[in-house]
């Protein structure tokens, strides 16, 4: 099928070997159907060498393509992406290529997108939303975002994620109560510069805790001021934490109901901490998990690469130049 910009179809290609053999100079052919007489030229050459089907459509991708990515360079991008499910970024470092062309070779070997699968299985479970809109703040400190996310605690022994999908049968026993756990984050927007803790709820006092000891996190991390604080319309958040952010000189920011991607950089470290700590490998213990997160949270500030600070990790924008 031609393309819709295309001047000539199958049936008007026709059209120019018809009035060609009835006569009409090329030069009068080109100006009827508005075309160039070169065009005219290169329809009625076709069929003269291959018939009626030179004139059906081809492919207009090149018969050989010298600069395409070996075949061996691409095979070590899928298995690494398959095998440790990193991005485009972390990729472009280990195996020495773009990240523009590890996108493309994901792309043309049919490799879904991070965002839409389960972390551990990396099977597709989701769909994702991509938005444009990207904002990003001037200086440390302009402005931090809160947040929680609940997370189902792990049994001893393990859960339905080292055990498989029976243990979670109705068939079995449910004496034991599991209950969640409440991971606190916070981010600063410039530097992305993340501190979070797994706590037992999210009541007012112990988010108005935690945001106390993240002041003092950040401090030692030379963010000494923090302007304005971004929350969601929690409860705890609205009321809590009014007194710990009036002693600090903290304007308190609210985005609006229901549009969570307003607080868009901690929601991803949500989801970072989803796919990098909690899920990324199997735990026997809640504890164990628990444990695991001082030690990723230090390599998420200090090693990890970040696409949005230019492949650096946060603490590259802190530290004196």
């Amino acid at each position: 099928m031609s393309h819709g910009s295309a001047r000539t179809t199958f049936q008007g290609r026709l059209l120019i070997v018809q009035r060609h053999r009835s006569g009409w100079p090329q030069a009068h052919i080109a100006a009827a159907m508005g075309i160039s007489r070169k065009c005219v030229k290169t329809w009625l050459d076709r069929f003269a060498s291959e018939g009626e089907e030179g004139l059906r459509d081809r492919s207009s991708r090149p018969h050989s393509m010298p600069r395409r990515t070996a075949a061996p360079i691409e095979t070590a991008i899928v298995q690494l992406r398959l095998q440790e499910r990193i991005g485009p970024d972390e990729l472009s470092h280990r195996v020495g290529v773009p990240a523009r062309t590890v996108s493309r070779v994901l792309r043309r070997h049919g490799v879904p997108r991070l965002a839409t699968l389960d972390p551990i299985t990396g099977e597709v479970i989701r769909a994702s939303k991509v938005t444009a809109v990207r904002y990003e703040r001037e200086r440390p400190g302009e402005l931090v975002h809160m947040d929680v996310k609940k997370l189902g605690r792990i049994p001893d022994g393990g859960g339905w994620k080292a055990h498989g999908r029976e243990m979670g049968s109705t068939s079995k026993p449910r004496s034991t109560i599991v209950g969640f756990d409440y991971v606190h984050s916070l981010v600063d927007d410039y530097s992305r510069l993340a501190y979070s803790e797994v706590l037992p709820d999210e009541k007012g006092p112990t988010c108005a805790a935690f945001l106390d000891r993240a002041i003092d996190y950040f401090a030692a991390h030379d963010i000494a001021t923090i302007e304005r604080l971004m929350t969601d319309n929690a409860f705890a958040y609205r009321y809590s934490l009014r007194e710990l952010c009036t002693a600090y000189g903290i304007k308190q920011v609210f985005i609006r109901p229901h549009c969570p991607w307003q607080n868009g950089k901690v929601e991803r470290l949500n989801r970072t901490l989803l796919t990098e700590w909690a899920y990324r490998q199997i735990f026997l213990t809640n504890d164990e998990r628990a444990a695991a997160l001082a030690p990723w949270l230090e390599h998420y500030n200090t090693q990890r690469r970040h696409s949005a600070l230019g492949g650096l990790p946060p603490v590259s924008r802190l530290l004196p130049t």
